[in-house]
């Protein structure tokens, strides 16, 4: 009787960590950051976060700002497939937020400035853990909401916060008309041709008269006519010759 052979253990799945970033952690991450919003970047009229790494630079030394690293693998194998950024009070000199929205409505806000998943890691949970970490944050700090921004046309985006209880605040959208316009350069235009010195011209001139006259046949000189006689008067009559 023959056994049955075993079937081979499948790789267990990956196991995310999370952990506040480090100064070393910089420049990649800049370039994790880049690669995430690269295309939703090309399609939004509002440039997405960071708008610069000097920007996001500033943002490490800034106090109240939670910079959250949520990595794959260890040690040299250590990857980084999200990335979490947000603000217990509202910061930057380039942010629109109008803290008296918020207090009218009685809101303590947890302001996520940043949320990305790694092209390649998303559908596998990390988004969810994500925003676990923050919802878990926002409750220590004594938070009501998370408030994020989205672009309008990031439908996947919307299509997941929607499903996880997300809800639109405020109604704004940028809005365009066209103006018709004149182009204020004119078109390109062909030059004339080059005029030549006046010397030279009148040369030219010369030379093709002294051509033209070359060209003429010789002119017939006049025959001289001799004049025809005279004839004699007619005598009157009766005179005696």
């Amino acid at each position: 009787m023959t056994e049955a052979k075993k079937p081979k253990d499948t790789p267990a799945e990956p196991v995310v960590s999370v952990r506040r970033i480090h100064r070393r952690d910089l420049n990649r991450v800049w370039e994790f950051l880049k690669l995430v919003f690269r295309d939703v970047n090309r399609e939004t009229v509002e440039y997405q976060r960071p708008r610069s790494k000097k920007r996001f630079l500033e943002v490490y030394e800034e106090e109240g700002v939670e910079q959250l690293l949520f990595l794959v693998g260890e040690g040299k194998e250590e990857t980084v497939v999200g990335y979490a950024e947000c603000a217990f009070e509202i910061s930057g000199t380039d942010n629109w937020m109008n803290e008296r929205y918020f207090d009218k409505r009685d809101m303590r806000p947890l302001f996520v400035e940043e949320l990305a998943v790694h092209p390649d890691m998303q559908g596998r949970g990390i988004g969810n853990f994500m925003l676990e970490q923050l919802d878990h944050l926002a409750k220590l700090r004594g938070c009501t909401h998370l408030v994020l921004e989205v672009a309008e046309n990031n439908e996947s985006a919307l299509h997941f916060y929607r499903a996880r209880s997300f809800f639109k605040l405020d109604a704004a959208i940028f809005l365009a008309k066209k103006i018709a316009t004149a182009a204020e350069l004119l078109p390109p235009r062909r030059l004339k041709k080059k005029k030549a010195p006046a010397a030279a011209e009148e040369g030219k001139v010369a030379a093709r008269s002294a051509k033209a006259d070359a060209k003429k046949p010789p002119a017939k000189r006049p025959v001289a006519k001799t004049p025809a006689p005279k004839k004699a008067a007619p005598k009157p009559k009766g005179t005696a010759e």
